[in-house]
């Protein structure tokens, strides 16, 4: 058996999975944030552990089976977020800064003052952002009383989500963390492979307190028997989003996962060559195996699932997200009606945070059914740009879509996808992506499964094919891109109307 530990922003998973990656049992907690102040998203670190160990315990307590008939544990958790505790009693000295938190906004833009734009995206991959976690880390040490002279003697670790798991769970033995999560601090140099001295540097943050950075598929110690009643050798850790596209086997350059939440999550596996975006997307480490680092390109939609919620909660138009369908599915097509949901801008490719939404194509007609629909195709019209946009930069054809998340059950949305996108979507029969893949890895990497035999450990539930033709498939999306190009500059402008 292997068992994933899934911890995630909103909740602690744990999931037994057994020689054929089938779910055997499962334990999950619920965990908290704490908004202290507007901007500001922060976690208990302790209550990470305890939620995660007591997820681990429920499952292992439900599926019957010894501890010691575990192979492997597996890990995968929510990117970006940092942390820093002390080196002999494993207290944290501040709360978890959360991914979603903006309190450094403000020294990003110094950073990009200082013009440490390129040299950051071409070393790291990635833009300046208070998104990453090396400015959380830079925050905690400036900010909380003698934290800095405390790690400058070494008495300090720092580290993602991961970092803090592995070092709880092998009672302080290691300190590490994998490429993937590396890939995501803004210090990690992707061409040489190691913590990059000159940012390290402007950031200031001391070496020593940074993890070993290890591959993704490999040796991160034991779970100490104190835990589950036996010593359980950790064999794979992944970010979330890169777990996922393991989970979908994405494991060829050019396959691609889309997950559809509130945003969308888009990455495509690029091979082993690091391919620099020249759209705005991000580059990062898809998973590290043996002695070979493989890469994907990242894009995000902001608003996906959210833009459903908006048809729920500000116009009333249905009563719960999951009605979409059937009411979009009351008219043909949108009848030239599209909504733009640039809520809060647009990200990749176009990135301009003045955009604001839009619906276009307005006529006496038009019902509510056609809004829905629309609206339910401008998920898929995001989606295509930010694909389209990996091709560009990858010079590689997309080879096919896998697809989870909330939105996949809606079959109008996922065939709408292929159509648009011109190339098939396939809906997985594994909802837990993200669990699955970080058990895959941790089979691989301990012997019980070949690459070959993975990939018919997610198989196909449904393959929605395209079927619109080429001409009405570009006309469709000219008129989207038409659309986007009339909300850019909107808030802008707004003062000059």
């Amino acid at each position: 058996m292997i068992l994933s530990l899934d911890q995630g922003t909103t909740s602690s998973r744990a999931i037994l999975f057994d020689e054929e990656a089938g779910m055997i049992a499962q334990g999950q907690y619920e965990i908290r944030q704490s908004f202290p102040r507007p901007g500001w998203v922060e976690h208990d670190p302790e209550q990470i552990w305890e939620s995660q160990l007591a997820a681990a315990r429920d499952a292992i307590a439900a599926s019957s089976a010894p501890a010691d008939s575990i192979t492997a544990i597996g890990i995968t958790n929510q990117r970006e977020t940092a942390l820093i505790w002390d080196k002999a009693t494993g207290t944290p000295v501040y709360p978890a800064i959360v991914w979603q938190d903006r309190r450094t906004a403000e020294q990003c833009e110094a950073l990009k003052a200082q013009g440490m734009a390129g040299e950051i995206a071409e070393k790291t991959g990635l833009v300046i952002d208070a998104y990453f976690s090396a400015t959380k880390l830079a925050w905690i040490l400036d900010h909380v009383p003698g934290a800095r002279e405390r790690a400058d003697r070494g008495e300090l670790l720092a580290g993602t989500i991961d970092s803090w798991l592995i070092w709880k769970l092998t009672g302080g033995a290691v300190h590490a963390t994998d490429v993937t999560n590396a890939s995501r601090t803004m210090l990690y140099n992707l061409h040489e492979r190691k913590w990059d001295d000159g940012l390290i540097e402007v950031l200031r943050i001391p070496p020593s307190i940074l993890p070993e950075v290890r591959m993704s598929g490999g040796d991160f110690g034991a779970a100490d028997k104190q835990w589950f009643g036996a010593d359980i050798p950790i064999r794979s850790v992944l970010g979330d989003q890169q777990a996922a596209l393991f989970g979908h086997t994405c494991l060829e350059a050019g396959s691609a996962k889309n997950t559809y939440g509130t945003g969308c999550f888009i990455l495509m596996n690029t091979g082993t060559e690091a391919v620099t975006s020249s759209h705005g997307l991000l580059t990062t480490v898809a998973w590290g195996m043996g002695d070979e680092l493989y890469y994907a390109l990242e894009g995000s939609v902001f608003v996906a699932g959210a833009a459903v919620q908006w048809l729920q909660e500000g116009l009333g138009l249905i009563v719960a997200p999951a009605d979409s369908e059937e009411k979009a599915s009351e008219v043909e097509d949108s009848e030239g009606v599209v909504v733009v949901p640039a809520f809060t801008g647009l990200g990749a490719p176009y990135w301009d945070m003045y955009a604001r939404g839009a619906v276009f194509g307005l006529t006496r007609g038009t019902t509510a059914a056609h809004l829905v629909r629309a609206t339910l195709e401008s998920l898929a019209f995001q989606s295509r740009d930010v694909i389209g946009a990996m091709e560009k930069d990858a010079g590689m054809p997309l080879s096919g879509l896998r697809v989870d998340g909330g939105a996949v059950r809606n079959n109008l949305l996922m065939q709408f996808q292929a159509d648009i996108l011109g190339s098939d979507v396939t809906r997985t029969t594994y909802a837990e992506t993200t669990a699955l893949g970080a058990a895959l890895l941790a089979g691989l990497t301990s012997g019980i499964w070949t690459r070959e035999q993975l990939e018919s450990f997610n198989k196909a539930e449904k393959v929605f094919s395209p079927q619109m033709e080429t001409e009405e498939r570009e006309r469709r999306y000219n008129a989207w891109q038409d659309a986007v190009s009339r909300t850019m500059g909107w808030e802008k402008h707004e003062g000059q109307r």
